[in-house]
């Protein structure tokens, strides 16, 4: 019996997310080992994201707590620093790292940087994009019998996907410069020692690697799109 095999699918999608796993391991293994380090200043997260908060002159975000594990967000909307239960109130070499990271974005958005603008104008759009892209290319396919129909459909769909490609793109930079912000911030507060900041920049790389594994899912899925469909008849 003859079977389909998809290349598109073998040569794009799976070694990126053989890439994606292997970046998620190493961000959990990461965070788990600089976890384990306490930091000499005895801060807690919450206690150095509002001290480097203060040093930035930045009064109005509150911060909270969140259940989970690196849950930790900063929602520009509602001007609020949100720590997960593994930093909040740790007061380890990691837990600070992260809130400072995050404390970079409440940064980012009091300095009005671009980038983070415009991911936060494209968080409906590629939340749009992501719910409705393959239920249209799957009614797409189902209407093939109407070339007009199922091609729009199609198009659409993947015109939808490319919306939530562009917001994994527009991540990088925000997440990099957040890093690059809290590993600045933290040697110019004092809150944590030179050989505590190394341990800091090895989470936060390990977390970067996470937004370029997203990023190559989200480009892999997108291509494959193009290539299955993009040479169908039109009639």
């Amino acid at each position: 019996m003859f079977y389909y095999i998809d290349w598109t699918y073998i040569v794009l999608v799976i070694p990126a997310m053989i890439l994606a796993l292997y970046a998620q391991n190493k961000v959990n293994s990461t965070f788990k080992k600089y976890s384990r380090v306490a930091s000499r200043s005895g801060m807690t997260g919450a206690q150095a994201a509002r001290r480097l908060m203060e040093l930035n002159g930045i009064y109005d975000v509150s911060i909270e707590r969140v259940s989970g594990n690196l849950t930790d967000h900063y929602d520009p909307s509602k001007k609020v620093l949100r720590l997960s239960d593994s930093v909040y109130s740790d007061t380890s070499v990691a837990a600070i790292g992260v809130a400072a990271h995050e404390t970079g974005h409440a940064i980012q958005h009091a300095r009005g940087y671009v980038p983070l603008t415009l991911r936060t104008v494209m968080v409906p759009l590629a939340n749009l994009g992501s719910t409705l892209s393959m239920p249209l290319i799957f009614l797409g396919i189902l209407f093939s019998f109407s070339s007009v129909m199922g091609n729009s459909m199609i198009n659409l769909g993947i015109l939808l996907f490319g919306l939530s490609v562009v917001f994994t793109i527009i991540t990088l930079p925000v997440e990099f410069n957040a890093s690059r912000r809290a590993v600045a911030c933290l040697g110019d507060s004092g809150i944590l020692y030179d050989d505590e900041i190394g341990g800091v920049k090895k989470v936060l790389s390990a977390a970067a690697m996470t937004y370029v594994a997203s990023t190559a899912v989200a480009l892999a899925n997108f291509l494959r799109l193009i290539i299955i469909f993009g040479g169908r008849r039109r009639d």
